[in-house]
C-alpha cells in the first residue's frame, strides 16, 4: 500500500520517452514529472550510468524522490543535487540498474503476478519493479502517448528483423556458393581429364580414346556428326598406340586396346569434301565392332537404307534391332528390293560402308541413335572374309550437299552408254509400260490376251509391253510355249508395227521341271549345296515353281551358256529388251555355296545384271548398285490399297536419295491384292492381277505416278467405263506431255553426272529449311515443280508446304508465295496439285 503523504504529479511525458519504466519503490509514491525531462537529464543520466554509480537497494517505507512541477531543472539531475527535498528530507542517492534504460524506466513496472501462494515477476523485471498495482497509476493520456510510442517504434522492429532476415539469407547464400565452387572445381577436373585425353586428329577430328566418344567438326569448327566408337570394347582396358609393325604407310592413326581391338582413323582431302576413313579389326573371338552415331535433330535427318519394314520416311524416325543389311521383300524383311551401303545426312555428311564388311544395321529411338556392327551369320554373311569381324566405312562432309551426294553415289553414268541405249533411257521417260494381265495359272496368258490389251492401251499411247514369266513352259526353259504362243512371231511384228516394244521376263532360276536343269546339273552351271564340292545343287522356291536351282554366276561357263538362249530368242522373235526379275537376295538357297566365294547375296545380283548389260535390260527387280543405264529399278510389289499408294512413293524417294535416280514404280492400283498380313515374300509366289481397284484410289494413283520417271499400267482408264475416269486420264496425259516430260529430259544430265534422283524429296532443294525436311508426302520434280498429292481416301483438302521461291499454282493459276505453309488447300478429285517455279525476279 502507499503512504498517505504521498503525491502523484501526472504530466505529459514525451514520446519517446513513454516506452522506458520509471524507478520503483515499495510502499512508497510515485512521482511523474516527465514533462519535465529534457536532453540535459538524459546527458545526465548518461554519464551517471556511465560512472558506475553502486546499486542501493530500496527499503520498505522509504519514499522516491519526487519534482515539483515547478522547478523541472532540479527534478532533472538527482544524482549530482545535495539538496533536501520538498519534504525537508535528505535527497537519497536515485538507483540506477545497468541494466535497465532511461525510456525502460519512465513507464510504470507491471504487477507482480503469485502463482501457487509464490510471487512471480516477469523475466525482464528488475529488483524495482514490486510496487503493486495501486503503486502504478496511469492516465487516460498517458496509455495514449504509450499507445503512440510503441506505433513508431514498430519500422524500427520490422527493420531489425529485416536485418535478420538479411543475416540469414546471406549465410544461404554463402552455403549455395561453397557447393557451386566445389561443383566447379570437380567439373573443370573433369573436363580438363577429358580435354587432355581428347587428341585432335587431322585437325577436324575429336576423338577421346578412353571412353572413345567420336566427333566430327566442320570448316567453321562445328560438330556434324558425333557418335561412340567401339559400343562393345567396355572401359576396362587402357588404348595406347600401335605397335610399329602395325601402322602403315598411309599416314593413318593406329590405336590398339590390347588383344582386344585395333582402330585404325585416316584423312583425305578432296578441296571442298573431307573424307574420314575409320577400320575396326576385332583380335578376340566373339568381339562385334559396333560404332554408334547420334540422331540429332539439329544435325539434321538420316537417309539411308532403302525401303524398310517400317516404311518410315527417314532413318532418323526408325526403330529396329540389328540386322543383317541385304535385300528382302520390306514386308518381311527389315529392308526391302534395293539396297546400297549409303547414308546421307540433309546437312551434308555422308556415310559409305565397304561392301567387304558384314554389315549389320539398328536403329534405337530410345537413345536416339544408329548403329553400324560387324557380324557374320549362317546365311546372309556366312562367308567368312576375314579370320575375325571387321568394320570398315568412311565418312565424308562438305557444305554442298550436291557435290558430296555425286562424290559418294556415282561419278558418271555415261560411260559405255550407247546411242541406241540412250534412245531406250528417253523412250521409258517419255512411253508409259504396259504389263500384261495375268492370272496365277500361265493358261491365261497367250497371244490373245496380248493382242486384245495392246488394242486397248493404243489411246494411252504406245510404250512398252511386258510379259511376266509364263511365256515360256517352266521357268528356266528360256524358250517359248509353242502351245500358248503358236505364233508369237507374228504377234510380235504386228506389236511392232503398232509401235509398241516387247519385253520378256527373265530369271536366274530354273526349274527342275524344266529341261534345262538336266543340262545345267551335268554342266555344274548351278550353285550348289554347302560342303557338298559341287555334286548337289541348292535348290530354293521361285513364284510358281517350288523347285528350282539358281545359276551360278561366278562360273565362267554360266554367262556364255544363258547368252546364248537369250540371243536366239532376240532372233528368232525380235524381242527388244529383257526385265530381269532376280528376286531378292533371300530368294537364294539357304546352304548356298557358289564356285567363286561372295561377299553378300547382294553381291549375285549385281554381278548377274552387270552380266547382262549387254543382252539390254530394261529395269531389274533388285540391285545394291546402280545399274546401267537405261536398266530401272523396280520399286518392291505394292498392295491394291491406299497403304499400297503410299509405301510406293516413300520407295521412290527413298531409292532416289541412296543413288537410284532411275525407278520403275509399280502398275497403277496396285500389282497384288491382300486383305491379310504377309507371313511369307511376295516373290515366294506368282500373284494374279487384283481386281479393278476401287475408282478413287484409281485415279488418286495414276495422278501420283503422272509425275513419276516412268509410268506403268495393267488396269487400263477404259476399264471403268466412267465418263470421270477417261477425263482425268487424258488431261494427265496432256499435263506429263507437256510439263513432266521435258523436266525430266531437262534433269537427265545432271542425273548421269551427279546421280541425283530425277524426282527427289523437298529437302534436296532446301536443306536448311526444317519444314522440308519434315514433309514426306510431297515431292519435287528437279527444281522447278513441287507435287501434292493425296495419299488419303476421301480428301479434297490437305496441308501443302512450298520452298522459298514464287511458285504458279498448277490448278488456278495463281501465284503463291514460298516459304509458308497453305493450310486446308482444296484439291477436287479430279486434280492434283502441284507447282511451277517461277523465274526469281516474279513480282508477287
Amino acid at each position: 500500500m502507499s503512504s498517505p503523504n504521498s503525491r502523484f504529479i501526472l504530466s505529459s511525458v514525451p514520446i519517446e520517452d513513454q516506452h522506458h519504466p520509471a524507478p520503483k519503490a515499495r510502499d512508497a509514491a510515485v512521482v511523474l514529472d516527465i514533462s519535465a525531462a529534457t536532453d540535459k537529464d538524459k546527458i545526465a543520466d548518461d554519464a551517471t550510468s556511465s560512472l558506475g554509480t553502486p546499486a542501493t537497494p530500496d527499503t520498505p517505507g522509504t519514499t522516491a524522490p519526487t519534482t515539483s512541477a515547478n522547478t523541472p531543472d532540479k527534478a532533472i539531475n538527482f544524482a549530482n543535487d545535495d539538496s533536501d527535498d520538498e519534504f525537508g528530507n535528505a535527497r537519497r542517492p536515485v538507483h540506477r540498474d545497468r541494466f535497465r534504460s532511461r525510456r525502460r524506466a519512465s513507464i510504470a513496472p507491471l504487477p507482480a503476478l503469485r502463482l501457487n501462494s509464490k510471487e512471480m515477476l516477469a523475466s525482464d523485471f528488475d529488483s524495482h519493479s514490486l510496487a503493486s498495482n495501486q503503486a502504478s497509476i496511469t492516465s487516460v493520456n498517458s496509455l495514449a502517448s504509450l499507445l503512440r510510442e510503441k506505433m513508431q517504434a514498430f519500422p524500427q522492429l520490422i527493420r531489425k528483423k529485416k536485418r535478420e532476415t538479411k543475416d540469414y539469407k546471406i549465410k544461404i547464400f554463402v552455403i549455395i556458393m561453397f557447393f557451386i565452387i566445389i561443383f566447379l572445381i570437380g567439373y573443370a577436373y573433369v573436363a580438363y581429364h577429358q580435354q587432355v585425353l581428347t587428341r585432335s586428329y587431322f585437325q577436324k577430328i575429336k576423338f577421346n580414346s578412353h571412353d572413345r566418344i567420336f566427333r566430327i567438326l566442320s570448316h567453321e569448327d562445328k560438330e556434324v556428326i558425333s557418335g561412340q566408337l567401339g559400343v562393345t570394347l567396355g572401359f576396362d582396358t587402357a588404348p595406347f598406340h600401335c605397335l610399329e609393325e602395325q601402322r602403315r604407310s598411309d599416314g593413318s592413326v593406329c590405336i590398339e586396346w590390347n588383344g582386344v581391338a585395333r582402330l585404325h582413323l585416316n584423312f583425305e582431302d578432296k578441296g571442298v569434301f573431307r573424307c574420314y576413313t575409320l577400320q575396326w579389326q576385332a583380335l578376340t573371338p566373339g568381339l562385334l565392332p559396333t560404332d554408334c552415331y547420334e540422331l540429332k535433330r539439329d544435325n539434321g535427318l538420316w537417309f539411308g537404307g532403302g525401303v524398310t519394314k517400317g516404311q518410315e520416311w527417314s532413318l532418323s524416325y526408325a526403330n529396329f534391332d540389328f540386322a543383317p543389311y541385304a535385300s528382302g521383300d520390306s514386308k518381311i524383311h527389315q529392308f526391302g528390293n534395293g539396297v546400297k551401303r549409303y547414308f546421307i545426312n540433309s546437312i551434308g555428311v555422308a556415310m559409305q560402308v565397304s561392301e567387304k564388311t558384314p554389315l549389320q544395321l539398328g536403329v534405337n529411338r530410345t537413345e536416339n541413335r544408329f548403329c553400324l556392327r560387324a557380324a557374320n551369320d549362317e546365311f546372309t554373311f556366312v562367308n567368312h572374309l576375314t579370320p575375325l569381324p571387321q568394320l570398315d566405312y568412311r565418312i565424308c562432309t562438305t557444305e554442298d550437299m550436291r557435290s558430296l551426294h555425286m562424290l559418294m553415289t556415282q561419278q558418271s553414268l555415261w560411260d559405255g552408254l550407247k546411242e541406241q541405249e540412250f534412245k531406250v533411257l528417253h523412250s521409258l521417260l517419255e512411253e508409259p509400260v504396259w504389263r500384261i494381265p495375268h492370272t496365277e495359272l500361265p493358261e491365261s496368258l497367250n497371244e490373245s490376251a496380248i493382242c486384245d490389251y495392246s488394242e486397248s492401251a493404243i489411246a494411252m499411247g504406245l510404250g512398252h509391253i511386258v510379259i511376266n514369266e509364263f511365256w515360256q513352259e517352266n521357268i528356266g526353259d528360256f524358250t517359248v510355249d509353242k502351245a500358248r504362243f503358236p505364233t508369237l512371231k507374228d504377234t510380235i511384228d504386228v506389236l511392232h508395227r503398232r509401235g509398241f516394244k516387247v519385253v520378256l521376263t527373265i530369271q536366274p532360276f530354273i526349274s527342275t521341271d524344266s529341261a534345262n536343269f538336266k543340262d545345267a546339273v551335268k554342266r555344274k552351271l548351278l550353285i550348289y549345296e554347302r560342303h557338298s564340292e559341287r555334286s548337289i545343287p541348292a535348290l530354293t522356291r521361285y513364284k510358281s515353281s517350288s523347285s528350282a536351282g539358281v545359276l551360278d554366276i561366278t562360273n565362267n561357263a554360266s554367262v556364255p551358256w544363258l547368252l546364248e538362249k537369250l540371243q536366239r530368242l532376240k532372233e528368232e522373235y525380235g524381242v527388244q529388251s529383257f526385265y530381269l526379275d532376280l528376286g531378292t537376295g533371300y530368294n537364294l538357297p539357304h546352304y548356298y555355296q557358289c564356285r567363286q566365294t561372295l561377299d553378300n547375296p547382294d553381291t549375285y545380283a549385281r554381278l548377274f545384271t552387270a552380266s547382262l548389260e549387254g543382252a539390254g535390260l530394261m529395269a531389274v527387280s533388285t540391285a545394291s548398285v546402280v545399274p546401267k543405264p537405261p536398266t530401272f529399278l523396280s520399286t518392291p510389289p505394292a498392295n491394291a490399297t491406299w497403304e499400297g499408294l503410299r509405301e510406293t512413293l516413300g520407295a521412290v524417294l527413298n531409292y532416289g536419295v541412296i543413288g537410284y535416280p532411275f525407278v520403275l514404280p509399280g502398275v497403277i492400283g496396285g500389282d497384288y491384292l491382300l486383305q491379310r498380313p504377309l507371313s511369307k515374300m511376295v516373290s515366294f509366289y506368282s500373284m494374279s492381277q487384283p481386281p479393278l481397284p476401287d475408282q478413287e484410289l484409281f485415279i488418286r494413283w495414276l495422278q501420283l505416278a503422272t509425275f513419276m520417271p516412268a509410268m506403268q499400267f495393267s488396269h487400263l482408264p477404259s476399264e471403268y467405263r466412267s465418263d470421270l475416269v477417261t477425263r482425268v486420264a487424258q488431261e494427265l496425259k496432256e499435263v506429263r506431255q507437256l510439263i513432266v516430260i521435258p523436266l525430266l529430259k531437262k534433269y537427265l544430265n545432271p542425273s548421269m553426272n551427279e546421280g541425283l534422283p530425277l524426282v527427289r524429296p523437298l529437302w534436296m532443294m532446301d536443306p536448311h529449311d526444317p519444314a522440308c525436311l519434315i514433309v514426306s508426302d510431297e515431292f519435287s520434280v528437279g527444281e522447278e515443280l513441287i507435287v501434292a498429292p493425296i495419299l488419303h481416301a476421301n480428301r479434297e483438302e490437305r496441308e501443302v508446304y512450298l520452298p522459298q521461291g514464287v511458285w504458279k499454282d498448277g490448278i488456278d493459276g495463281s501465284l503463291r508465295k514460298g516459304s509458308r505453309w497453305m493450310h486446308g488447300y482444296r484439291v477436287p478429285k479430279d486434280k492434283i496439285a502441284y507447282f511451277r517455279k517461277m523465274p526469281d525476279n516474279t513480282r508477287f
